[in-house]
């Protein structure tokens, strides 16, 4: 456990590191562009595929760092509402949980899926709503009921999204170090 915390904050220095990971934070906000709206309360995005691929490279540590980075340089590039940083402290822990889950660690479905339920019931269903009161008052009761029916209907092609970007990255930068090696 202790190595792993080194080699998290050691990602924070090696150059490549910051490289890769400023590298996804700027890839964040162009795929938010291909968001598909399946209604105004329903959307499926790609961007915490880029959350997801950050931690699983460089871990919790760098992935908070490239989390609220992307959050900022979406906000910048293309502002959909007022700047509130409690959206991006959610961007910043979504990096950081995937990487608690993914980092130095194999790809499996349970991961994959407790990764998910952890954003989904942590930041999605407590910390957006809370965000959403303290900017809007009462008025985001009304929303919650529909959050958490959307979040029902996202987890599973969240799951399917991420499950897949991740084994194919998992199978890929394997077999790209046993090429070094050899």
């Amino acid at each position: 456990m202790k190595f792993y915390w080194k080699n998290a904050f050691d990602e924070l220095k090696k150059t490549s590191s910051v490289t890769g990971a400023a590298f996804l934070a700027a890839l964040s906000p162009v795929l938010g562009i291909f968001t598909i709206v399946v209604n105004k309360f329903l959307q499926i995005g790609f961007t915490s595929l880029v959350h997801a691929m950050t931690g699983y490279l460089y871990g919790p540590i760098m992935a908070c760092v490239a989390g609220g980075l992307a959050d900022i340089i979406k906000y910048i590039i293309r502002p959909t509402g007022p700047f509130f940083p409690g959206f991006t402290l959610n961007e910043m822990l979504v990096g950081f949980i995937y990487g608690l889950f993914f980092y130095k660690k194999d790809i499996t479905l349970p991961k994959v899926i407790g990764a998910r339920l952890i954003i989904t019931v942590g930041i999605n269903l407590v910390l957006t709503p809370m965000w959403l009161a303290i900017m809007y008052g009462n008025a985001y009761k009304f929303m919650v009921p529909v959050r958490i029916i959307k979040n029902l209907i996202m987890i599973p092609i969240d799951v399917f999204l991420r499950y897949t970007v991740l084994k194919f990255s998992e199978k890929n930068v394997k077999s790209r170090l046993i090429k070094n090696i050899k």
